[in-house]
This record gives C-alpha cells, sequence and structure tokens, in this order.
C-alpha cells in the first residue's frame, strides 16, 4: 500500500537519522535513494559521514533528478533529500543565474516528477529542509529557491500521509493523515 511520509526541520535537527530508524522499523531492507550533487570537499565529507552511518542491510541510489525513472514497488526508501533534490533542478550546472527558467517551470517540473515517482505501490520517507523559517535574504537567487522550496515542501506535505517536525532531535507529528 503507497504511503508518503514526510519530514522536514531545520539543518542539524535530527531529520535524516530519524528517516533512516523509521525505514528500519518499516522493512529490513530499505532503499536510500541520495539526490545530491557534491559541490565541494566539505560536502562530499557529509555525504560520507552518511553513507558510514547506514549499514549493509541498506540499497543505495544516488539519483540527483529523475526519481521517476526508479521501480521500488513494495520497498520502504528514504529520499534524502528533497531540498538538494529541488535545486538539481533550480541550478542548472551548465548556464547561468540569468539564464535560471523561472520559479513556476521549475515548480511544474517538480511537481510531476514527485507525482509520477510517487504513482507506485511503496513507502516514501522524504526527507526536507525548512529554509523559510528565517530572515529574507537579500539574494535574489536565494529569495527565489526560498520560494521554490516553500511552495514544494507545501505541494509534498498536502499529497503526504504523515508530516513530522523534527525539532532538536524530537519528532514532532503534525499532520497524522491526508487533509484537506
Amino acid at each position: 500500500m503507497k504511503k508518503v511520509i514526510l519530514i522536514t526541520g531545520g539543518q542539524r535537527s535530527g531529520k535524516s537519522e530519524f528517516a533512516e530508524r523509521l525505514a528500519l522499523s518499516l522493512s529490513p531492507n530499505p532503499v536510500y535513494i541520495a539526490t545530491a550533487h557534491i559541490w565541494d570537499d566539505e560536502f562530499k565529507i557529509r555525504v560520507k559521514r552518511h553513507q558510514e552511518r547506514r549499514g549493509p542491510e541498506w540499497t543505495n541510489i544516488e539519483e540527483e533528478k529523475h526519481l521517476a525513472r526508479l521501480s521500488i514497488i513494495n520497498k520502504v526508501a528514504v529520499i534524502d533529500c528533497l531540498t538538494l533534490w529541488c535545486t538539481n533542478f533550480f541550478f542548472d550546472r551548465d548556464k547561468n543565474v540569468q539564464e535560471q527558467p523561472s520559479v513556476d517551470k521549475v515548480l511544474k517540473e517538480i511537481e510531476s516528477e514527485f507525482d509520477d515517482f510517487t504513482n507506485q505501490d511503496a513507502t516514501f520517507i522524504f526527507v526536507t529542509n525548512e529554509i523559510g523559517s528565517g530572515g529574507t535574504s537579500s539574494n535574489l537567487v536565494q529569495r527565489r529557491f526560498t520560494d521554490l522550496l516553500g511552495w514544494f515542501n507545501q505541494y509534498v506535505a498536502s499529497k503526504a500521509d504523515k508530516v513530522i517536525l523534527m525539532i532538536s532531535g524530537i519528532p514532532v507529528t503534525i499532520k497524522e493523515e491526508k487533509q484537506i
């Protein structure tokens, strides 16, 4: 039976570790889908730390953009994370900032990819960040991305069966079942 769980919160709030524990409580052999593009050496170290935390019971898949290509039917999967996944659509590494697509165009593209991906019988545990909880940036690109992620998080939350907010390592359930 299809189930969508969204885990959100700030940086270092415990989202990924909680998602991994939840997945292991639901399946002895969960899938971990990493959406990150390795931008620099510091980020490479963060990714390595995440990888080392998971054991051999995990099936690890790296996919930066095209989640709908993946078949995870009857599996439990952690998708970590939607923030980095959206970044991969928002920032085309082959173009400069002036040529970036509009927020509306990217939002439609990621909503469509999300819908196609979640149109299979699986348990999806999505991890995302609440980046809009702070002040408004003076940087136009940051404001555009914050808008995109905020709207996409709302979209995913509207589709989710359960939404959990992580605060200082503590999970707080903010949605238990689909609501209007």
